[in-house]
């Protein structure tokens, strides 16, 4: 599965390259969708090792590993680097705004990670329906970051990070409060370090990247703790067992290798860590009800 790093993504959009795409400060840019979709309504399915933000309308659908999310009206879409994804416009007048930047970027001179961020947390919320008012307020951050990135403002990129912080808390007010953190427990700060140590490993990109971490006590020990204390903690937090979560995830990478890449079953079946293809086949229908050539066809 490709990565698309900033050059491609310029080089896809037939754009020059900006002259801040190295900078140690990190890189930002600002577009309308509209200048930018090139007589095509579909990207490649890709991760990407930039983060984005994309107003759109109309109704567009976007998959996220093997998820699909199918929205009708005004929309704000969060990609981070860790999920690959592609879209597709269905219908409607394709237009909107989307910003390009890297983590150093955002956090240059602001405290905090953007994976503490609802829309950028592994199985957070990344797609947000906008109101009319939401999306006139959104818009105008949008315009204002289009202005000042052609500025000759000396200080403009510090500007644009608080635009970006703008945007982003703009999003999670159309949330209910009550919705947008959990009050820490040391259940739910191991749950989350496992979840997170999970992830990693994922997206397989190369037939040749090998998933290891397959059982609850492989994870117990990389987090120094004893499997019984992870197995309650996941439990108590999820409701699910730590294998069953694991088993969750190898069967979403799974589905998205199928579907997204021309590898056969046995590159697959080898990347997520089963020693025989038989093993992997057994284990896609047990969680499936499909064999994974069967999947692939429908």
């Amino acid at each position: 599965m490709k990565t698309e790093g900033l050059k491609e993504f310029y080089e896809h959009k037939m754009q020059p390259l900006p002259e801040n795409m190295n900078a140690t400060a990190g890189h930002f840019n600002i577009f309308r969708i509209e200048d930018c979709l090139s007589g095509t309504t579909t990207i490649q399915y890709a991760r990407r090792d930039y983060y984005k933000i994309t107003l759109i309308r109309g109704v567009n659908r976007y998959h996220y590993a093997d998820k699909s999310i199918e929205v009708d009206g005004t929309s704000m879409i969060f990609f981070n680097p860790k999920v690959p994804y592609t879209w597709e416009h269905i219908s409607g007048e394709a237009t909107g705004y989307f910003c390009i930047f890297t983590e150093p970027f955002f956090t240059e001179k602001l405290r905090g990670s953007l994976q503490e961020l609802p829309m950028f947390a592994i199985g957070g919320k990344p797609s947000y329906i906008l109101s009319q008012a939401d999306e006139e307020a959104i818009v105008a951050v949008f315009e204002k970051m289009l202005t000042e990135i052609r500025s000759d403002y000396a200080f403009k990129y510090d500007l644009l990070r608080s635009y970006l912080n703008e945007l982003i808390h703009l999003a999670l007010k159309t949330e209910p409060a009550s919705n947008l953190y959990d009050h820490p427990n040391a259940n739910t700060r191991i749950t989350s370090v496992f979840r997170e140590l999970l992830e990693r490993q994922f997206p397989i990109e190369t037939p040749q990247q090998r998933f290891t971490m397959k059982s609850a006590r492989s994870f117990a020990e990389s987090l120094a703790v004893h499997v019984n204390h992870l197995n309650r903690a996941v439990k108590a937090t999820t409701g699910k067992t730590t294998t069953a979560i694991i088993s969750e995830r190898l069967v979403a990478e799974a589905k998205a290798l199928l579907r997204h890449t021309d590898w056969n079953v046995a590159e697959i079946s080898n990347s997520l860590g089963f020693e025989e293809a038989s093993h992997f086949n057994n284990f896609f229908r047990k969680h499936t009800s499909l064999t994974p050539s069967r999947y692939r066809t429908v």
